[in-house]
C-alpha cells in the first residue's frame, strides 16, 4: 500500500476496511486493490509543445563546474544514508534541531555519543578528502589544501548503547563529482549546483541530485517592490508587517530547492511539496490556478509544470514526454533541474506568482481564525487566536511556528498554563496577557524586540487582575 497515493487512499478505504474484515474471516490473503489511472493534465499537442521547447538548443547544459580545474570535480561531501542516520538518532534521543542548525549542537545528554559521532564525522570526512585528491589528481584537476586534518584518528567502534537506538552509522561522508547545469529561458539565464553544500552533520538531507538557489531575500527587496507585490495580492498592511517579518527568515519569492526533507521547496517561505508531492506547494499553485488562470499557464504549465484538483503536482519529463504526478513528480523535478528552474523564473518574472505565494500563504499559515482549545477552571472552552493575540509581533510569533512545524497547538498548553496561573475564568480574558504568551511561544526569533512591528501590552499587575 506504501505505493498508493493518499488520495487514492481516500477512495479505496472503506473497500479496503471490508476487504479486511472478510479476510480476516477467511484466513486468506488480502486482494491487492489498483489506485483509480492518472488523470492526464497535458493533452498530447501540450506535450510535443513542451517538448519543443526543451529540445531548442542551448536550452540546458550539464557541465563540470567552472571552478573544477582548480578545486577539482570531486569534493567530500555528507551523505544521504550518514544524513538520513543522523536524524534517526536525534528522534531517538528526542533531541531534533531546528533545520537550520547543526544537528549536534542541541545539547543531547548522551554526550559521549555525541563526541563519537562528531570523531567519526572528522575521520570519515578526512578520508574522502583524500579520495577526492586522488580521483582528480588523475582528472588532472588539483584539489589545494583545505586545511582538512587528514590525520583525523579513527573513531574505534560505534558505542552500544547508541549502535542499540540508532544502528551502526553508515559512512558520514564521501567523495562526490559535482556538476554544473545552465538552463536558458528566453528572458533570465539560470544555474545551479548538485551536491548541495550543506552544514557537517546537517540531519534533513536527501537527495545528491538535488539543486538550490536562495533567491533574492525578501530584505534584500525595496519596501516599495513588496508592498506592491502584497496589494497585488489584497493583503492587509498588518498582515503584511507579520509576514514581512517571518519571511525575512527564509528564502526569496524565488528561492528553490530539491536537496532536503522537503522534497521539491519553492518560494518565500519554502511551500514544500513533501512527501506524496503536494503538500503547501500543491496547495500554493492551487491557489494560482484558480485566482490567475492564464499567467499560470504563461508561468508554469507552457514548460512542463501543473498541479492536480487534489494539490498534486504533475510534470512532463523533459526528455521522454511522459507525463507524472505526485511523488514521481517529486522524482522528476528533483532529478531534472530544468523543471525547478521554472518555478525560480516564474518567482524572478511574475508578479501574480509572487502575489500567489502570499495569497496562499495568509490561507495556509497566517493563524488569526484557528479556534484554540483551552482549560479553564470552569472547564474546557475554545479561543479563536485574532481574538486575543493583537499584536504584529504577536502574530509574527504565531506565523513563524505555524511555518516552520505546521501546526502551532503548543499555543493550546501555553493558553490553560496562563489561564490556570492568573485564575482566570472567562477565555477573553487571556488577551490581557498576550505578553506572556508570545514569550513563551517563542520559536526561531524574538519579535517582541522588532521595534518595526506593533507589540503587546503590559500585563495587569495583580491588584488590577483580582480586580
Amino acid at each position: 500500500m506504501s505505493n498508493l497515493s493518499m488520495n487514492a487512499f481516500k477512495y479505496i478505504s472503506p473497500l479496503l476496511a471490508l476487504s479486511c474484515a472478510t479476510v480476516c474471516c477467511a484466513q486468506q490473503p488480502p486482494i491487492p486493490i489498483a489506485p483509480p489511472p492518472m488523470v492526464p493534465m497535458f493533452s498530447p499537442s501540450e506535450i510535443t509543445t513542451v517538448m519543443n521547447y526543451w529540445h531548442t538548443p542551448n536550452r540546458f547544459q550539464e557541465l563540470p563546474p567552472e571552478d573544477a580545474s582548480k578545486t577539482g570535480l570531486f569534493r567530500p561531501h555528507l551523505t544521504v544514508q550518514g544524513s538520513t542516520w543522523l536524524l534517526n538518532y536525534e528522534r531517538s534521543t528526542r533531541t531534533i534541531a531546528a533545520p537550520t542548525e547543526n544537528s549536534l549542537q542541541n545539547g543531547s545528554p548522551q554526550t559521549g555519543w555525541n563526541a563519537w559521532i562528531k570523531a567519526k564525522f572528522a575521520y570519515d570526512y578526512a578520508q574522502a578528502e583524500l579520495v577526492a585528491k586522488e580521483y582528480n589528481s588523475l582528472a588532472g584537476d588539483p584539489t589545494p589544501d583545505k586545511g582538512i586534518d587528514v590525520g583525523a584518528p579513527a573513531p574505534g567502534l560505534c558505542p552500544p548503547g547508541l549502535a542499540a537506538i540508532a544502528g551502526d552509522p553508515p559512512a558520514l561522508a564521501a567523495a562526490e563529482p559535482i556538476h554544473e547545469y545552465k538552463i536558458h529561458f528566453d528572458d533570465c539565464d539560470l544555474t545551479y549546483f548538485d551536491h548541495v553544500a550543506v552544514p557537517p552533520q546537517y540531519p534533513y538531507y536527501r537527495f545528491d541530485a538535488g539543486i538550490n538557489s536562495e533567491g533574492t531575500a525578501v530584505t534584500e527587496m525595496s519596501q516599495d517592490r513588496v508592498d506592491h507585490l502584497y496589494r497585488v495580492a489584497g493583503i492587509d498592511p498588518t498582515i503584511e508587517a507579520a509576514f514581512s517579518a517571518v519571511s525575512a527568515l527564509e528564502g526569496g519569492f524565488d528561492a528553490v530547492n530539491t536537496y532536503d526533507t522537503g522534497f521539491v521547496s519553492v518560494g518565500f517561505i519554502q511551500f514544500a511539496s513533501l512527501t506524496e508531492g503536494g503538500g503547501s506547494l500543491g496547495t500554493m499553485l492551487i491557489t494560482y490556478k484558480i485566482k490567475d488562470p492564464n499567467d499560470f499557464q504563461r508561468d508554469l504549465r507552457q514548460y512542463g509544470i501543473d498541479v492536480t484538483a487534489n494539490g498534486l503536482l504533475a510534470a512532463i519529463d523533459p526528455l521522454t514526454g511522459v507525463e507524472v504526478q505526485g511523488p514521481d513528480a517529486n522524482a522528476e523535478i528533483i532529478r531534472e533541474p530544468r523543471l525547478l528552474a521554472v518555478f525560480q523564473r516564474a518567482g524572478l518574472k511574475s508578479d501574480s506568482f509572487d502575489a500567489a505565494q502570499i495569497t496562499s500563504a495568509v490561507l495556509q499559515f497566517y493563524p488569526v481564525n484557528d479556534m484554540i482549545p483551552i482549560t479553564l477552571q470552569s472547564g474546557p472552552t475554545s479561543i479563536r487566536v485574532g481574538d486575543m493575540i493583537h499584536s504584529e509581533a504577536g502574530m509574527a510569533t504565531l506565523t513563524d511556528r505555524k511555518i516552520n512545524t505546521g501546526k502551532i497547538t503548543y499555543l493550546s498548553t501555553v493558553l490553560s498554563q496562563v489561564a490556570a496561573e492568573h485564575n482566570l475564568t472567562n477565555a477573553n480574558d487571556l488577551s490581557l496577557y498576550e505578553l506572556e504568551v508570545i514569550q513563551k511561544m517563542r520559536y526561531r526569533k524574538n519579535y517582541l524586540k522588532d521595534s518595526n512591528l506593533t507589540q503587546p501590552p503590559a500585563m495587569p499587575n495583580k491588584s488590577q487582575s483580582s480586580s
